[in-house]
Protein backbone atom coordinates (compact mmCIF):
# COMPACT_ATOMS: atom_id res chain seq x y z
CA UNK A 1 0.00 0.00 0.00
CA UNK A 2 3.07 2.40 0.70
CA UNK A 3 4.15 1.74 -2.73
CA UNK A 4 1.40 2.18 -3.81
CA UNK A 5 1.18 5.59 -2.68
CA UNK A 6 4.52 6.92 -3.46
CA UNK A 7 4.07 5.79 -7.35
CA UNK A 8 0.85 7.61 -7.33
CA UNK A 9 2.36 10.32 -5.91
CA UNK A 10 5.96 10.45 -7.33
CA UNK A 11 5.48 8.29 -10.41
CA UNK A 12 7.80 5.38 -11.46
CA UNK A 13 10.54 4.64 -9.24
CA UNK A 14 14.06 5.23 -10.30
CA UNK A 15 15.55 1.69 -8.95
CA UNK A 16 14.21 -1.33 -7.28
CA UNK A 17 14.39 -5.02 -5.91
CA UNK A 18 12.51 -7.60 -4.38
CA UNK A 19 12.65 -5.61 -1.12
CA UNK A 20 13.23 -1.88 -1.63
CA UNK A 21 11.61 1.08 -4.09
CA UNK A 22 14.21 4.21 -4.32
CA UNK A 23 13.12 7.31 -6.10
CA UNK A 24 15.55 10.37 -6.05
CA UNK A 25 14.92 14.50 -6.00
CA UNK A 26 11.06 14.08 -6.22
CA UNK A 27 8.96 16.47 -4.25
CA UNK A 28 11.10 18.10 -1.36
CA UNK A 29 12.62 14.83 -1.28
CA UNK A 30 16.12 13.97 -1.89
CA UNK A 31 16.06 10.20 -1.97
CA UNK A 32 12.45 7.85 -0.99
CA UNK A 33 12.97 4.56 -0.36
CA UNK A 34 9.83 1.88 0.52
CA UNK A 35 10.92 -1.47 2.37
CA UNK A 36 9.25 -4.80 3.05
CA UNK A 37 11.56 -4.82 5.89
CA UNK A 38 8.75 -2.80 8.20
CA UNK A 39 10.41 -1.74 12.00
CA UNK A 40 8.31 -1.99 14.76
CA UNK A 41 7.83 1.55 16.55
CA UNK A 42 5.52 2.29 18.91
CA UNK A 43 6.03 6.55 19.20
CA UNK A 44 3.44 7.88 19.20
CA UNK A 45 1.35 4.84 19.17
CA UNK A 46 2.50 1.19 17.91
CA UNK A 47 3.06 1.15 13.76
CA UNK A 48 5.31 -0.33 11.88
CA UNK A 49 7.82 1.98 9.39
CA UNK A 50 8.38 1.41 5.98
CA UNK A 51 9.20 4.64 4.41
CA UNK A 52 12.01 6.43 4.49
CA UNK A 53 11.83 10.00 3.01
CA UNK A 54 15.77 11.87 3.33
CA UNK A 55 16.32 15.39 3.13
CA UNK A 56 19.94 17.79 2.51
CA UNK A 57 20.28 18.86 6.39
CA UNK A 58 23.51 19.15 8.57
CA UNK A 59 22.85 19.03 12.05
CA UNK A 60 25.24 19.93 14.41
CA UNK A 61 27.13 17.77 16.51
CA UNK A 62 25.65 18.94 19.77
CA UNK A 63 22.08 18.67 18.82
CA UNK A 64 22.65 14.45 18.04
CA UNK A 65 21.85 13.48 21.76
CA UNK A 66 18.57 15.65 21.53
CA UNK A 67 17.10 14.48 18.41
CA UNK A 68 17.97 10.43 19.61
CA UNK A 69 15.74 11.33 22.31
CA UNK A 70 13.38 13.12 20.04
CA UNK A 71 12.72 10.39 17.92
CA UNK A 72 14.63 7.05 16.85
CA UNK A 73 13.04 7.09 13.08
CA UNK A 74 14.21 11.06 13.15
CA UNK A 75 17.39 9.50 11.02
CA UNK A 76 20.77 11.51 10.86
CA UNK A 77 23.95 10.84 8.67
CA UNK A 78 26.54 13.48 9.64
CA UNK A 79 28.97 13.08 7.17
CA UNK A 80 26.43 13.18 4.47
CA UNK A 81 24.67 16.13 5.30
CA UNK A 82 21.46 14.55 5.58
CA UNK A 83 18.52 13.88 7.71
CA UNK A 84 15.61 11.09 7.20
CA UNK A 85 12.09 10.52 8.91
CA UNK A 86 11.12 6.47 8.76
CA UNK A 87 7.85 6.17 9.35
CA UNK A 88 4.04 4.91 7.90
CA UNK A 89 2.94 8.02 6.15
CA UNK A 90 4.71 11.19 4.46
CA UNK A 91 2.62 13.48 6.97
CA UNK A 92 4.96 11.84 9.86
CA UNK A 93 8.04 12.05 8.19
CA UNK A 94 7.31 15.87 7.14
CA UNK A 95 5.88 16.02 10.89
CA UNK A 96 9.42 14.57 12.40
CA UNK A 97 11.80 16.18 10.45
CA UNK A 98 9.85 19.81 11.25
CA UNK A 99 10.02 19.53 14.99
CA UNK A 100 13.78 17.85 14.27
CA UNK A 101 14.46 21.14 12.64
CA UNK A 102 12.40 23.38 15.54
CA UNK A 103 14.85 20.70 18.16
CA UNK A 104 17.86 21.83 16.30
CA UNK A 105 17.28 25.65 16.00
CA UNK A 106 16.39 25.84 19.86
CA UNK A 107 12.81 27.06 18.93
CA UNK A 108 11.11 23.73 20.75
CA UNK A 109 12.96 21.22 23.51
CA UNK A 110 12.31 17.13 23.36
CA UNK A 111 9.68 16.76 25.33
CA UNK A 112 7.60 19.66 23.79
CA UNK A 113 8.65 17.99 20.24
CA UNK A 114 7.01 14.69 21.28
CA UNK A 115 3.64 15.98 22.89
CA UNK A 116 3.39 18.19 19.74
CA UNK A 117 3.87 15.05 17.77
CA UNK A 118 1.25 13.15 19.24
CA UNK A 119 -1.15 15.89 19.06
CA UNK A 120 -0.58 17.09 15.58
CA UNK A 121 -0.76 13.89 14.03
CA UNK A 122 -3.20 12.72 15.88
CA UNK A 123 -5.79 16.03 14.57
CA UNK A 124 -4.08 14.95 10.88
CA UNK A 125 -5.35 11.11 10.94
CA UNK A 126 -8.93 12.89 11.88
CA UNK A 127 -8.46 15.49 9.24
CA UNK A 128 -7.79 18.27 10.66
CA UNK A 129 -5.66 21.07 9.54
CA UNK A 130 -2.15 19.76 10.17
CA UNK A 131 0.45 22.53 8.34
CA UNK A 132 3.19 20.61 10.47
CA UNK A 133 1.85 16.77 8.72
CA UNK A 134 1.56 19.17 5.22
CA UNK A 135 4.73 20.62 4.63
CA UNK A 136 7.59 21.95 5.49
CA UNK A 137 8.05 24.91 8.06
CA UNK A 138 11.63 26.06 7.26
CA UNK A 139 13.70 25.95 3.86
CA UNK A 140 15.05 22.64 2.66
CA UNK A 141 18.50 23.34 2.35
CA UNK A 142 21.23 22.14 -0.53
CA UNK A 143 24.53 20.68 1.42
CA UNK A 144 27.60 18.88 1.16
CA UNK A 145 27.69 17.45 4.27
CA UNK A 146 30.11 16.99 7.40
CA UNK A 147 33.38 15.37 6.36
CA UNK A 148 34.78 15.45 10.34
CA UNK A 149 38.40 16.17 11.21
CA UNK A 150 41.50 14.31 10.89
CA UNK A 151 43.02 12.74 13.97
CA UNK A 152 46.48 13.65 14.19
CA UNK A 153 47.98 10.71 12.96
CA UNK A 154 49.78 8.16 14.96
CA UNK A 155 52.66 5.84 13.64
CA UNK A 156 50.46 3.27 12.31
CA UNK A 157 48.00 5.90 10.95
CA UNK A 158 50.39 7.92 9.08
CA UNK A 159 52.06 4.41 8.12
CA UNK A 160 48.15 3.59 5.89
CA UNK A 161 47.90 7.52 5.20
CA UNK A 162 51.43 7.12 2.90
CA UNK A 163 50.26 4.37 1.79
CA UNK A 164 46.60 5.87 0.43
CA UNK A 165 48.44 8.34 -0.78
CA UNK A 166 50.71 6.41 -2.85
CA UNK A 167 47.73 4.46 -4.45
CA UNK A 168 46.04 7.40 -5.25
CA UNK A 169 49.30 9.50 -7.34
CA UNK A 170 49.57 5.75 -8.65
CA UNK A 171 45.52 5.95 -10.39
CA UNK A 172 45.92 9.96 -10.72
CA UNK A 173 43.54 10.67 -8.71
CA UNK A 174 45.54 12.26 -5.98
Amino acid sequence: MGAAQMVAQYGQPNEGTATKLLWYRRGPWKRIQVTSDEVVHKFPTPHADFLTQYIDYEVPVDKLGELGRYDGSCLIDRTMGEAAARCDSEAANILTLNLMHEIVTGSRNVDDARDFYSETLSAYCLGEPAPYCEQFQFDVPSGRGDSDQPVPPGPKAAQAAKKVEEFLASTGRA
